[in-house]
């Protein structure tokens, strides 16, 4: 990847996600550079989309420049070039980016979400789906970590719709869980033409954290399925989200009059614990010595159809530990006749 390019995509990277960009400095240099690709790309996509009078020839637009970039010829722009490169290395699934741009359709024609399971179903084309193409960056493609991958971005993006509840309702969008809102006796549509804060909506906000949780803590079994050297870049990821939802909490749960935002000195200490993810990452109970975790949850399933390599055998963290002590004790077995 050129120099120009690079620094073109790590920029947009740093204007976009502050979060996202600091995590991404703990991840080796062969994986940040195509993930700086691949998060210009959607970058310029969501643009794209946000910034257009008519989003739906936009989209037919960023249709047709992926039609191009995976047939090897991008246009001019350096986002497309980027993700090219980034395709014809990793053989990146295609329906994987589809899956992006559908979500993005989604918005274009304002779908409503009235239960979780249909915000889960958003979520996982706008972040789940981002959240594969990383592992597949990291080499991954076992269906454990891969599921793990994709619900550690469901996690994050129910945290960014916690914290921009004001944000999106002042764009006319709503992604709270309808069926939560009136079960609070709140009138979405009415809400939505006056948003305003109180403990009916801190309830609904505070509920949407909880699963938030719930998903960073099942993803946290997949980061020993990762690389060594990228676990602490991903687990620093992990952890700075979170901390978001955990400082709107202590904020009041209010994101209707005002932004969350996380200490830079908190940031940095997640950052620096997440470094220990580097020597030791913990697994799930259920994978030690099962070979499999929970299987993933139905939202991400064709995500993780889409990306997984069945050839490559599932092996746990505990299982790759045997292994490696295993091939030690070959080798000093075969070096003992020759001592």
């Amino acid at each position: 990847m050129r120099d120009e390019t690079l620094v073109a995509c790590r920029r947009l990277m740093a204007d976009g996600s502050k979060s996202f960009s600091a995590a991404s400095r703990l991840l080796p240099g062969r994986v940040a550079a195509p993930a700086a690709a691949l998060y210009a790309f959607c970058r310029v996509a969501d643009d794209a989309i946000d910034l257009s009078y008519e989003p739906l020839q936009a989209l037919a637009q960023l249709q047709r420049r992926l039609d191009a970039v995976y047939a090897g010829a991008p246009g001019p722009e350096l986002a497309d070039q980027a993700l090219a490169e980034v395709v014809e290395r990793f053989d990146l699934p295609r329906p994987l980016l589809d899956a992006l741009l559908e979500g993005f359709a989604w918005d274009a024609e304002g779908r409503r979400y009235d239960t979780l399971e249909a915000l889960h179903d958003y979520a996982a084309r706008v972040a789940g789906g981002v959240g594969v193409m990383m592992a597949v960056l990291m080499e991954t493609r076992d269906r454990t970590t891969l599921a793990r991958a994709g619900e550690l971005g469901l996690a994050m993006q129910l945290t960014n719709i916690a914290r921009d509840v004001g944000e999106d309702a002042r764009a006319g969008r709503l992604y709270l869980p309808r069926e939560w809102m009136r079960h609070e006796g709140i009138d979405p549509a009415a809400w939505l033409r006056e948003p305003r804060f109180d403990g009916a909506l801190a309830r609904v906000v505070a509920r949407l954290l909880a699963e938030a949780d719930r998903l960073y803590a099942r993803a946290e079994c997949g980061v020993a399925g990762l690389p060594r050297d990228c676990r602490a870049g991903i687990q620093a990821a992990r952890l700075v989200y979170a901390a978001i939802g955990h400082q709107l909490a202590r904020d009041g749960l209010d994101s209707v009059s005002r932004r969350t935002v996380v200490p830079i000195r908190r940031k940095l200490a997640l950052m620096t614990r997440a470094a220990g993810a580097a020597v030791f990452a913990p697994g799930h109970p259920m994978d030690i010595g099962l070979g499999h975790g929970p299987a993933p949850l139905p939202s991400i399933r064709f995500l993780v159809d889409a990306a997984a390599d069945d050839r490559r055998p599932e092996r746990t963290f505990y299982q790759r530990t045997v292994r490696v002590l295993e091939l030690f004790e070959r080798v000093d077995l075969r070096r003992r006749p020759a001592a």
